[in-house]
């Protein structure tokens, strides 16, 4: 069973490293904002490590470890320890406007192209997707909408800045777009490659993150809910 602490340099894939040729150095932002994030989710129980996940921005840059680790989830909790009397987690289906979390893609303009490698630990298996981003999303990232906020109690201006990823067993990956106090919309759907690999590009002797005790027995009870997402 591999450590918390268990890191290997994992790279970027060669597909995205072969978008940056012809790359200029001319980086104009067309953004009207400091910087959008990346973040990512996975349905409760349904364990995922993230290996690396890198932005191609429409000037062509590549943004390597955009994302990595462990994404949100709802069950179990952080501190569950053992397993419970009742399993309160519903894996099946995607949750409204999810939010997820990640980081801002600081230095970067509106994506073009966000890759992702992960490991679905309850199968196990290690995938890879390459989510193409819509102009159409991008559009809606540029454009202000007036929302009352609950946070800050009254009418603000916000923007779709917040780019969500979930990832689910089969390969899966589901993308909205949201913002701080705008509800989430649906972007696209894509179906993810196993990477041969396997986990840690090769590097780990086949051994996957370690999946906790609730999620393994919620799978060895219940199963994993294929076709759901």
């Amino acid at each position: 069973m591999l450590k918390h602490s268990f890191v290997v340099n994992i790279g970027v894939a060669p597909v995205i490293a072969m978008l940056l040729s012809g790359c200029t150095l001319d980086h104009h932002r067309s953004l009207p904002y400091d910087a959008w994030s990346l973040n990512f989710f996975a349905p409760d129980y349904m364990e995922v490590w993230i290996e690396t996940a890198d932005v191609v921005d429409i000037n062509e840059r590549l943004y390597r470890g955009a994302g990595s680790g462990i994404p949100a989830m709802g069950y179990p909790r952080a501190l569950s320890k053992g397993i419970p009397a009742e399993f309160r987690g519903k894996p099946e289906g995607w949750r409204e406007s999810p939010g997820g979390k990640g980081r801002r893609v600081t230095g970067a303009d509106l994506p073009r192209l966000v890759y992702v490698r992960w490991q679905s630990i309850v199968e196990p298996q290690t995938y890879e997707a390459y989510i193409e981003i819509p102009e159409s999303t991008r559009q809606l990232m540029r454009k202000s909408e007036d929302v009352f906020c609950a946070f800050d109690g009254k009418v603000i201006t916000d923007y779709r800045k917040l780019l969500v990823v979930g990832l689910a067993p089969g390969g899966i990956a589901k993308v909205w777009l949201g913002g701080p106090c705008l509800k989430s919309t649906e972007v696209t759907r894509v179906q993810g490659t196993i990477n041969p690999e396997g986990p840690y590009r090769g590097l780990s002797d086949g051994e996957y993150y370690f999946l906790s005790e609730e999620s393994k027995s919620y799978v060895d009870k219940f199963g994993i809910p294929y076709g759901s997402w």
